[in-house]
Parts: structure tokens; sequence; C-alpha cells
């Protein structure tokens, strides 16, 4: 009657981040804080960007790209474990299940390669000063911004075809408090061994080598700066400070997830919680603190509202 691929289970059980009420209830209040207070940040960054001709650099774009990537990141998972935390069954279909998934990962790769665009920016405008207007023509830069879109979805979409080729006839309790590809394999009924090594190249390997590629390239823009007496030098080093920053609270969490085989550890769920729904929320903020064309920008919009 079933066939290989057949799915049987209709919905998944979380079981959620922590039993402790008391736990819980910290976590509930933490982020509700972050979600409330720094998206509308990220939003009110991305509004700025758009409203000031002052920061056209590509630099820029590229950093609204990220804020708005990051804020709908954060829609993925945040509002639903809220809701879930004062759930007795917390309950998540299998169709919601892989949406979840598909746009966690569609999302989360394409930041990642986001982050990659942002340090070959960097690398000409530091480096190759000369040619950065060349380079970074604005019908580069639309390919730039288009690309992540497309790699992250082509990424997101090899995980959730191999996901649907599984077949789950129970049991269908799920040990996180969000949809992610190592708790949902681990539920399939059948050997998951080769599917488990798909992932971990497609998500593992590729995390792991832009990882080491970006801190590679910001070596080498930082040690441009360091032989160089330009005026910018303080500039370039906080810039690109920032960006490290970033890229260790982007990539640091989606390594220890994904870089080895689907084994549960202890710490998975808080690494997780900080990755989904701390992390994406912070970064943009961290990079306009410092960043000072930004926020001059946004006290001007600031006081231009207050003034109309």
């Amino acid at each position: 009657m079933e066939t290989e691929n057949r799915t049987v289970v209709t919905e998944f059980i979380l079981i959620g981040l922590t039993q402790s009420q008391e736990i819980q209830l910290l976590v509930f209040v933490l982020s509700l804080i972050f979600y409330t207070i720094i998206l509308p940040g990220n939003v009110f960054i991305i509004l700025t960007i758009l409203s000031d001709p002052g920061l056209g650099a590509p630099l820029y774009y590229l950093l609204g790209n990220l804020a708005f990537l990051d804020a709908s990141y954060s829609f993925i998972v945040t509002p639903r474990m809220l809701v879930d935390i004062f759930s007795e069954k917390k309950v998540i279909s299998y169709k919601d299940c892989i949406t979840q998934l598909f746009f966690l990962h569609f999302l989360g790769g394409g930041e990642g390669l986001l982050l990659v665009v942002m340090a070959f920016d960097r690398y000409i405008a530091i480096c190759k000063p000369l040619h950065y207007s060349t380079v970074m023509s604005p019908r580069a830069c639309y390919v730039m911004l288009l690309a992540p879109w497309l790699g992250g979805f082509a990424h997101s979409i090899i995980q959730v075809v191999l996901i649907l080729r599984l077949p789950f006839c129970g049991p269908n309790h799920l040990d996180n408090f969000f949809c992610d590809v190592p708790q949902v394999i681990k539920l399939a009924c059948t050997d998951t061994f080769a599917v488990e090594l798909l992932m971990v190249f497609n998500s593992g390997l590729l995390t792991l080598l832009c990882f080491v590629g970006l801190l590679t390239s910001y070596a080498v823009i930082l040690c441009h700066v360091h032989r160089s007496a330009s005026e910018g030098k303080n500039k370039a080093i906080s810039t690109c400070t920032t960006h490290v920053i970033i890229i260790f609270l982007m990539f640091g969490p989606a390594i220890f997830i994904y870089t080895r085989p689907f084994t549960a550890l202890a710490a998975d769920k808080v690494v997780s919680f900080f990755h989904t729904v701390i992390f994406p929320l912070m970064n943009p903020v961290i990079y306009t603190l410092r960043n000072q064309e930004v926020k001059t920008s946004m006290k001007k919009l600031i006081i231009r509202h207050i003034v109309s």
C-alpha cells in the first residue's frame, strides 16, 4: 500500500527549546525585547538608506539588503516560537514545516552569499580604489545583489527536494523549537546516511568554505590597510572589523550545526536559538553603530520627521 517515498505523517510535534517554565519565560522576554526593539531598527536602517541620496554607494545598498534579509529571516522562527512557548502542544503541519525549512535556508544562504559580496566590495574599495567605480558599476551592483537571492534559492531547494523524497511514518516528535534539516531527517523511516552526507556537503561544506574565504579576504584587506598611510585608514579598519564580527555571528553557529553528522548535542538548541532569533536581528544594528554616515543620516531623518 505504501510506496518508498510516501509521507504518512501530516504534522510534527515540536518538543521546544526547554521544558523549564522559568527558562521559557526568560526566553520569551529576551526574544520579545529583541523582536520589538531591534526589528524596527532594521526597518529604520532600510528607510534611511532609501531616503538619503548621500547613501548611494554600493556599500549602503548591500547594507540595506542585509537589513532586509535579516528582518525577513526573523519572521520565520520567532513569531511562532513566542506563541508556542505558552502552548501545551506545539504542533506544526508537514507542509508548514517544509515551508519554514525552505525559507530558513533560502534567506540564511542568501545572507551568507551577501557577506561574500560585501567582502568583495570592501576589497575593491580599499585595495583597488582606482578601479572601484568601474568594477562596482550600477549594472554590476544589480547582478551582485541578485546573486545572493538566486544562490540562496538554489541552496534551499536542494534541501527541500532531498527531504520531500524521504518517507515519514512516525514518530513525529521533533526535538527542536522549529523545523530544521538535522532534526527532520532523523524522523525519516529509512536509512538517511547518504542524505545526511549530501546535506553536510550542501550546508556544512559551503558554510565552512565561505567562512574561511571571508576571513582570508579580510585578512588581506587589513594587511593592505596596515601598510598604507591613507587618511581613511581608521575608517577602513573599523568597517572591516565590523564585517568580521558579523561573519563570526553568522557563520559560527552555522558551522557548529551543519558541518558534522546529524548527531544531537546538548548545545544544539541554544546555538540554534541565537543563530535564528538573536544574531540575525543584531547584524545590521552592529554595522550601523560603527558607520558614521548611516548614523548621521538616521539622525537627520528623525529630526526631519519631528520638525514636519
